[in-house]
């Protein structure tokens, strides 16, 4: 049944255009985008005091789970090396060894271009950090208890069985770069419902207790959050996976959106006002 045949059938009629964001779901959107990335430069600038991940309470600098370090190779020249367990990869030229301003090969955990600021400062990357933390949190805050006040995530991101019925479906359609229309279009499909509640309730939360299992004063005040997490170690591996975890999903997000129609989806997330894409039985039916 294509999306036309659904209208007809419910007997619901399909709106050209559709009021989709509130003011303040698109104003928290914004500052999220904005904390997030500074968080994401600012602690790839911190990770360099400590270029490595462990697991447990202390560091076992003997057996690293990864570790990113720079060495001299058979001629002498520096080297790239990631380790990840007992393996180790060559990556010269973007982690471990980079080109700096002069084009010149230094020993640097990652590029300029990553990390906030460009150059190697602990204590300015930290204020950048807990300072964007912080908004993060209160942020988050403000969208959860206002979104859960409407009944927005109760609505329209919990998922139903219908939707766990259609997730084989829905990966097909993803695959094929069928992006939906009509009446469809007007509604979360379950992939999106899934990442986004990934986020809301595994990501975001994640990264946040594992940054403050990482703080000794959080630990004395909490000492639940190091047991929770395994040890501040694992707690610091945990929130580099989770960080990267949202720049995955970061990526996913701007690829759909390109697929989608960036125009229109820009267009919703700054004034609201979604335009909703027409089926073609849809514009034959006009």
């Amino acid at each position: 049944m294509t999306a036309a045949d659904a209208n007809a059938a419910s007997g619901t009629e399909v709106p050209d255009r559709l009021y989709r964001h509130s003011g303040l779901t698109r104003a928290t959107h914004w500052i999220n985008a904005l904390s997030l990335f500074v968080l994401l430069l600012s602690g790839l600038n911190i990770f360099m005091a400590e270029p490595g991940l462990f697991i447990g309470q202390y560091a076992d600098f003997d057996h690293p789970a990864v570790r990113i370090f720079a060495a001299h190779g058979a001629g002498g020249q520096l080297i790239g090396v990631t380790q990840i367990g007992d393996s180790q990869i060559i990556t010269t030229g973007f982690l471990g060894v980079s080109n700096n301003a002069t084009g010149h090969p230094v020993a640097r955990t990652w590029p300029t271009w990553m990390t906030l600021p460009s150059y190697r400062d602990l204590a300015t990357a930290r204020r950048w950090h807990f300072f964007f933390a912080w908004m993060l949190v209160l942020n988050g805050a403000a969208y959860l208890a206002w979104n859960t006040y409407v009944r927005h995530i109760q609505k329209d991101l919990w998922l139903t069985a219908e939707d766990v019925k259609a997730i084989p479906q829905s990966v097909v359609d993803h695959i094929r770069l069928r992006h939906p229309t009509g009446l469809a279009a007007t509604r979360y499909n379950v992939l999106q419902k899934l990442a986004y509640l990934a986020v809301i309730l595994v990501l975001v939360p994640g990264m946040v207790l594992t940054g403050l299992t990482m703080s000794p004063g959080m630990d004395a005040a909490l000492p639940v959050l190091p047991w929770v997490f395994g040890g501040r170690q694992t707690a610091r591996t945990l929130h580099f996976l989770f960080a990267w975890g949202l720049v995955l999903f970061f990526i996913v997000h701007m690829v759909e959106m390109v697929l989608a129609g960036p125009v229109n989806e820009l267009t919703s997330i700054i004034t609201g006002w979604y335009r909703v894409p027409k089926s073609h039985s849809d514009h034959g039916a006009a």
